[in-house]
């Protein structure tokens, strides 16, 4: 399955010092006051749709000179820049995820002639792979690795696979060398699923994805289709 709470407590101690007025004894009282501050509220997660593209480019330097210079009109169209990656087996190979306001600008603007125009400028090679998908975690925090593994699949039902997936749990992935990033479904079809790992390790997430575990793992989560995996590396990232 391979397609996002700080608590803080403080107390603080104030000592008074009192002194007779008039005499040269003194006595001194000290009062403890202590005042819990109430936990900061964790920080709520807001789904947010995206459009996620792949493709093949006859020059990398020269398809991203030209995306960046386009980045106005996608702006027009309520799209904004935040994942670009270069495949890892094949360096030509682009895969672009950008947050969408609106989904029907979004997909009025991947099938417009301007967009056609302008890949076709770039050097894209062949039809664009594009799909909308609504991420429901999301974890953009920093780390270390730049590689990451999309995986993609159909279940039956998002809810019972959810179940499953939650029940494997992020620390078994972590200990294949894959650290959850992303969970998305689709827009066009709520059971369809994508999810983004950060990859610590390829060869075990390699060795995990190939495993006969994983496989029955996925048959008991509902997964009805075989899964496509795109192994990338990061090359921009827009938090």
């Amino acid at each position: 399955m391979k397609r996002f709470s700080a608590f803080i407590a403080a107390a603080t101690v104030l000592l008074f010092t009192a002194c007779k007025s008039g005499g040269e004894s003194k006595e001194e009282k000290t009062t403890s006051d202590t005042t819990a501050v109430a936990p900061a509220a964790e920080a709520v997660f807001t789904p947010f749709k995206v459009i996620m593209i792949q493709h093949k480019v006859k020059n990398y330097a020269k398809w991203k000179e030209g995306y960046l210079a386009h980045d106005s009109v996608r702006t027009a169209y309520g799209i904004t820049q935040m994942v670009l990656g270069r495949g890892l087996q094949d360096s030509n190979l682009v895969v672009v995820i950008d947050k969408v306001s609106d989904m029907q600008k979004a997909k009025d603007f991947s099938s417009s002639p301007g967009l056609k125009d302008a890949m076709k400028n770039a050097g894209v090679v062949g039809a664009p792979s594009i799909s909308y998908a609504e991420v429901i975690r999301n974890d953009n925090s920093d780390i270390p690795y730049k590689d990451r593994m999309m995986v993609a699949h159909h279940v039956k039902d998002f809810d019972a696979w959810l179940k499953v997936y939650d029940a494997e749990g992020k620390e078994t992935r972590a200990s294949f060398g894959m650290i959850d990033r992303g969970l998305a479904r689709g827009v066009d079809d709520p059971n369809m699923v994508y999810l983004v790992f950060a990859i610590s390790d390829m060869e075990k997430a390699k060795a995990r994805g190939s495993s006969p575990e994983l496989k029955k793992i996925m048959t008991d989560a509902g997964v009805d289709g075989p899964p496509t995996m795109l192994a990338y590396s990061i090359d921009m990232l827009v938090k």
